[in-house]
């Protein structure tokens, strides 16, 4: 059975879609249709139910679906490798992450390691978090970036960087006069917070019950974009991770201060299909994220890497945490004001935190 089948075949069931899948590898959705037929006959078995909308595996082609999606990112990952033996690296990397995540982080991270290996093809795709974790579940991409991962049976969560929470206000506010903000300040001062069914707004309203103060909540936004723009109006200040003000803070529209008497952090991770195995490129772009952990401002031409530094890290030694559509295409070409372009180009998600 000649391999473009197989991969065809695992890209119907994980992007759920004939058309989809068809279109991805060059041919008609008749003629991806005919080769699941082939398959079938072959194999005397069905492998999808078709009679259902949308359709299905059956056992049997569950059973099939995860032995050929492992074959087929075997031989893929040994391709990439052979080819990159004694060449640049060359290969493409996938990866989905949150809004907040990829804007104050990403693009810094993708500038360095293009500036390392210039004809590598990196994919940044800007999700809402439960669409991301569907990505790396259906092996649509090579691993994504969430806050409060959790790891499940089918994905493993690792802690890639802890993010200080701070008091972001109007310049013009009166907590802008402060230096450090304490919770017991912000009593009875008007907030712009998370939506209340977000795991960052549940980790703040804790930090405000122990500390005895209620706040008071006058507007809810389900994504930090949105929250900035509100604080900016003077509408209220706001408890937000202090990489995603970094442009705001440098331009001078919003005010940042540390917080005093707590240790509010949101904690971010790597997140990846357990068993599925990276190509090269995928390996070495893991491997500068997780060289690069901690909670700094990185700016794209002080984050030095060298290929020393996307060695020696073995990628399923870090601890799991506890189990608890944009699409972009960047190569070493395309990074001319990829900053300011991707901040302008944010809606509103729901539930992105």
């Amino acid at each position: 059975m000649q391999l473009k089948s197989l991969k065809l075949f695992c890209d119907i069931v994980g992007r759920r879609s004939f058309s989809r899948a068809a279109a991805e590898n060059g041919i008609s959705q008749s003629g991806a249709s005919q080769v699941v037929n082939t398959l079938e006959e072959e194999l005397g078995v069905k492998l999808l139910d078709r009679t259902r909308r949308p359709f299905v595996l059956t056992p049997e082609g569950e059973i099939y679906y995860d032995g050929c999606r492992k074959m087929v990112q075997q031989y893929f990952a040994l391709e990439e490798q052979v080819k990159t033996l004694s060449a640049e690296v060359a290969g493409r990397v996938s990866v989905a992450s949150i809004y907040s995540i990829g804007l104050s982080h990403m693009n810094r991270f993708v500038q360095s390691f293009l500036k390392l290996h210039p004809k590598a093809n990196v994919r940044v795709q800007y999700q809402h978090p439960d669409r991301v974790y569907e990505l790396v579940e259906t092996d649509l991409v090579d691993f994504g970036l969430v806050s409060f991962p959790k790891s499940t049976r089918a994905i493993k969560a690792t802690l890639w960087r802890e993010e200080p929470m701070v008091l972001v206000c109007a310049p013009d506010h009166p907590l802008a006069a402060k230096e450090k903000v304490s919770l017991a300040d912000l009593q009875n001062v008007e907030m712009v917070g998370f939506d209340s069914e977000l795991e960052i707004r549940a980790d703040i309203d804790r930090a405000f019950t122990a500390a005895g103060v209620e706040p008071h909540v006058a507007m809810e936004f389900d994504n930090t974009e949105t929250i900035k723009r509100a604080v900016e109006i003077n509408a209220g200040v706001s408890l937000l991770p202090e990489p995603t003000v970094d442009r705001e803070i440098t331009f001078g529209t919003l005010v940042a201060r540390p917080l005093t008497g707590t240790d509010l952090k949101r904690p971010i991770g790597i997140i990846q299909r357990r068993g599925k195995e990276l190509g090269q490129t995928a390996q070495r772009f893991m491997r500068l994220l997780l060289n690069n952990p901690a909670s700094i401002v990185l700016a794209a031409d002080s984050l030095e890497i060298t290929g020393a530094d996307l060695e020696g890290i073995d990628l399923d030694a870090a601890d799991g945490v506890g189990d608890a559509t944009e699409d972009t295409d960047v190569t070493a070409d395309d990074l001319s004001a990829r900053d300011e372009a991707a901040s302008l180009a944010v809606t509103a998600r729901p539930k992105v935190s």
